[in-house]
């Protein structure tokens, strides 16, 4: 299971695109609202309701925590605290954990990120703790996935999917979606 968490103010294409590139792949992806409200409102007024809330879900299920970025969806992911303790046990357990934008700043803040390579929006380099920030558009270390920010939200998910199933069905993903198509024409 891979969990999606969405916080008032999320942005919509960081949450959105890799939840819909990954269930493309076959994976099982579940939104999770952190407000006690299945409806959740992202920084553009979309209403998205959640698969679940936060208080329904076993951490313990999952292969992959995801946290969409977006301001103030990030600073209220962060204000989380069962959000930062299923993260904490996620992260002692080895598993996978990805963040985008604004996000890898909950991960700073936990200090999870302390030696490891990371991305995020520019201005949010300083919120990463002892990470080795690189201005990628994605990055990938150890059990973390970053993206830098909305234009990124592809790629993380087709970067989330390789890692999780293989090149071959990422590969014909980007095809299948005219992904490639995009990045040849640009």
């Amino acid at each position: 299971m891979i969990y999606t968490f969405l916080a008032t103010g999320f942005e919509d294409i960081e949450a959105l695109a890799p939840v819909d590139i990954m269930r493309r792949a076959g994976l099982q992806v579940e939104t999770v609202s952190i407000t006690g409200d299945r409806v959740v409102v992202s920084a553009h007024g979309v209403g998205v309701v959640a698969d679940r809330l936060i208080q329904d879900i076993d951490f313990a299920d999952a292969q992959l925590l995801f946290l969409p970025g977006g301001m103030p969806g990030a600073t209220n992911l962060d204000a989380c605290e069962s959000l930062r303790e299923g993260l904490r046990r996620h992260y002692e357990a080895g598993r996978l954990i990805a963040a985008i934008c604004a996000a890898p700043l909950v991960l700073g803040h936990l200090g999870l990120l302390d030696g490891c390579k990371a991305t995020c929006y520019p201005g949010f380099e300083t919120e990463l703790g002892e990470a080795r920030y690189t201005a990628s558009l994605v990055e990938q270390d150890g059990q973390f996935l970053t993206g830098k920010g909305p234009g990124a939200a592809f790629a993380l998910g087709y970067a989330i999917v390789e890692r999780l199933v293989g090149a071959d069905v990422a590969d014909q993903l980007r095809e299948g979606m005219m992904y490639n198509f995009l990045l040849k024409n640009a």
